[in-house]
């Protein structure tokens, strides 16, 4: 029997990927998750039918959310990621020894367990004793802490349904007040290439402006994703992606990546001239 895995893009394209078989299905009281295996990109896992991550692919996402603020700012003690119940941004922090505290806040228990059963390789970063997760929604848990984290990284869902709440004004201003002085928050950005996601691009990007003095947009090449194209935010209360880099001070570190590099740190500011027009038109 043939078994494709159909991902809508929108409602004229969608990837199609062939499925060798299904491990894991069911719904938690949050979400729909499914976890499928294939010989192209092996495991991958759906929640609420669009692709989350592919093994094949997945360290792009993860490396490019995580290390381009780890090598600008130059002392990160506590994080804070809201989603990333597959354990891959854990994964990439955990490589820094300076990193004292990494809070996970992700609201289905079932999502952590699924991936720590199913995709291991990944969640048993997880295990690190800084980390501690909480099954707490993030808009709630952030709206108590203030001046508590040096980065935040939001590892979010779509910008529609459960997730929604990690979209607004509201949210970026308390992720603003959880951050030291000089703290840094990312956040992923969709991508620009289709209509309905880049209306998400620009109103992310609209709302964090309004919060954050230093706003900048940085592009990776995620294969599963959507176009493949994908965007990340970078906002930060004293630190500029670029005049800020020590690339000399990362590479000191040792860290092992496969996609990410401080050449490369500096090139994936250079967006395409379509998307600097997007932007654009709400920043002005």
């Amino acid at each position: 029997m043939d078994m494709w895995f159909n991902d809508e893009h929108t409602d004229d394209v969608k990837l199609s990927i062939r499925i060798d078989s299904q491990l894991f299905s069911a719904s938690s009281e949050v979400q729909r998750i499914d976890v499928l295996d294939s010989k192209e990109f092996g495991k991958v896992l759906v929640v609420d039918g669009d692709i989350t991550l592919t093994e094949k692919d997945e360290f792009i996402y993860h490396e490019m959310i995580t290390h381009v603020p780890m090598a600008v700012h130059p002392d990160v003690k506590q994080v804070l990621v809201i989603g990333g119940g597959d354990g891959g941004v854990v994964r990439e922090l955990i490589k820094y020894d300076e990193i004292e505290q990494i809070d996970v806040v992700e609201i289905d228990p079932l999502l952590v367990e699924v991936c720590r059963k199913y995709i291991p390789e990944i969640a048993c970063s997880r295990n690190d004793s800084r980390v501690t997760i909480y099954h707490e929604d993030g808009l709630r848990f952030i709206r108590s802490k203030s001046d508590a984290y040096d980065l935040i990284i939001i590892d979010s869902p779509n910008p529609f349904g459960a997730g929604e709440g990690l979209f607004t004004k509201e949210f970026y201003g308390n992720c603003y007040n959880a951050l030291h002085e000089d703290g840094i928050m990312i956040n992923q950005n969709e991508s620009p290439f289709y209509a309905e996601e880049a209306f998400q691009c620009q109103r992310m990007h609209r709302r964090i402006l309004e919060t954050f003095p230093i706003c900048r947009v940085y592009q990776a090449h995620i294969p599963s994703y959507p176009s493949g194209h994908w965007l990340f935010g970078f906002a930060s209360k004293k630190y500029h992606p670029l005049n800020d880099l020590d690339s000399v001070a990362w590479k000191l570190k040792g860290i092992r990546t496969r996609y990410y590099a401080p050449k490369l740190h500096v090139g994936v500011f250079a967006l395409p001239i379509y998307v600097e027009e997007l932007l654009k038109d709400v920043e002005e």
